[in-house]
């Protein structure tokens, strides 16, 4: 089950407090390359150090989630995970210039805003969604989370807060992106008023209003505005299972049961899933190397492009890349007396076959192609030739320029414009496409 990976188009900010730090901070969401998942970046700090949204990452699971690595800590970072899931974003880095995001108004929904507001764009790389085979399920301090085989992400979530004078509480929602931005983002944080005080003694909700979340106290609900829905605690808890689940790093198609979800146990879940299913293959040597040879230079000898095309003698007509940049190529095919070609292609007035400038454009066009998303290590294959056109004989001694930009690059197919030049004169030209596999 996989469809393209999205990112966003591009760069959006909120200012405000953090729930329980109270800091001032501003958040940015920018975008990020194809398979990159979702990164916190802390630009208050020296050489602003990151921290992959990873379950590995999670150091506390206190009234929040909390990533951390070395000395870095990014605190209460779920109801971010839970809107950039919910929306369906892959790649995206969340730059912070204090320890935790804003709280807005304890919901997800302001940052869903600064999604529409960046917009989405689709990326040229695969998006993976884990289906579990078999159940899994764990379980503490009276709660219970449960994963059932699925095709799609569904959560059924109960909670119970009798102490508190407040009902049982049971929704089942299939979670997509119009379901998640009606009918969960909106739903803003809560707690009992018994827990408030020693929040506050811990240090914690100093950021806490009644514009900000729910109090709860012998079964009255003090709230700026009122309540959003009548059930709108468990649908929060249902926002805090979405953006913890976010943890696993790939989308899920399963239906989640979740019985009293808190952050310490949703993360449990997310560990035994981590355990039970299979990670990604990892890349073979020869496709690694193709990824660094690819995407970390702007220039390639001829080692270097034997890790990405698969030609070789007589059929290598790339000597080397001198420039690489965004959607464009220059290369260089040194053609000398002693290539195979002449001793049949007119061996008397040696000249090089129109057909073999045509091959190089391509190869040098599909080492761009190889360029994109996941694309490394992968094969472009020839598929047809449009405007081809040939206006000077190439001969021996001539240094053959190769010049093509990408004018589409979706999924599996491309498109390039390419030119041959000898010095400054075009000595052919073509428009090419091409398709990758592997």
């Amino acid at each position: 089950m996989v469809k393209q990976q999205q990112t966003l188009k591009k760069a959006a900010s909120l200012a405000g407090i953090g729930l329980h730090t109270g800091n001032a901070v501003t958040m940015t969401l920018k975008p990020a390359p194809a398979n990159s998942g979702i990164r916190f970046k802390r630009a208050d700090l020296d050489g602003q150090p990151e921290v992959e949204a990873l379950i590995e990452n999670v150091v506390d699971t206190t009234r929040g989630t909390t990533l951390g690595k070395g000395n870095l800590r990014v605190h209460t970072i779920e109801h971010v995970m839970s809107a950039l899931a919910g929306c369906g974003v892959d790649n995206a880095v969340v730059e912070l210039d204090a320890n935790e995001p804003p709280v807005g108004d304890g919901s997800s929904r302001p940052c869903v805003q600064m999604i529409h507001d960046a917009g989405l764009a689709p990326q040229d790389a695969q998006r993976e969604v884990v289906q579990p085979a078999q159940p899994i399920w764990v379980s503490s301090g009276g709660g219970m989370m449960v994963v059932l085989p699925s095709d799609r992400l569904q959560v059924s979530c109960t909670i119970s807060f009798q102490a508190d004078g407040i009902e049982a509480q049971y929704l089942s929602l299939a979670i997509d992106r119009e379901t998640y931005e009606e009918q969960i983002a909106p739903c803003r944080t809560f707690c009992p008023y018994r827990d408030c005080e020693q929040l506050l003694k811990a240090g914690l909700l100093k950021g806490g209003s009644l514009e900000t979340g729910s109090i709860i106290q012998g079964g009255a609900v003090l709230i700026k505005g009122g309540l959003r829905f009548p059930d709108e605690f468990v649908r929060h808890k249902i926002l805090d299972v979405v953006g913890d689940l976010a943890l696993f790093g790939r989308p899920l198609a399963a239906h989640i049961v979740a019985v009293k979800p808190g952050h310490a146990i949703n993360c449990d879940l997310v560990r035994q899933l981590t355990l039970a299913l299979p990670k990604p293959a990892p890349p073979t040597a020869a496709a690694t190397a193709a990824v660094a040879a690819i995407t970390s230079a702007a220039h390639m000898d001829v080692y270097s492009l034997f890790k990405v095309l698969p030609h070789r003698y007589p059929f290598m007509l790339v000597d080397r890349v001198i420039k690489m940049e965004g959607n464009h190529i220059t290369a260089i095919k040194n053609v000398t007396i002693n290539e195979p070609f002449f001793q049949g292609h007119f061996p008397s007035h040696p000249v090089m076959p129109g057909v073999l400038q045509v091959e190089a454009m391509a190869q040098a066009a599909g080492i761009l192609m190889l360029r994109q998303g996941d694309n490394a290590g992968k094969l472009a294959y020839f598929m047809s030739a449009d405007k081809v056109k040939f206006r000077k004989p190439v001969v021996p001694g001539d240094q053959l320029i190769i010049e093509a930009e990408l004018t589409r690059a979706r999924k599996t197919v491309g498109r390039a414009k390419c030119v041959c030049k000898v010095g400054e004169d075009i000595v052919s030209e073509a428009e090419l496409m091409f398709l990758i596999n592997g």
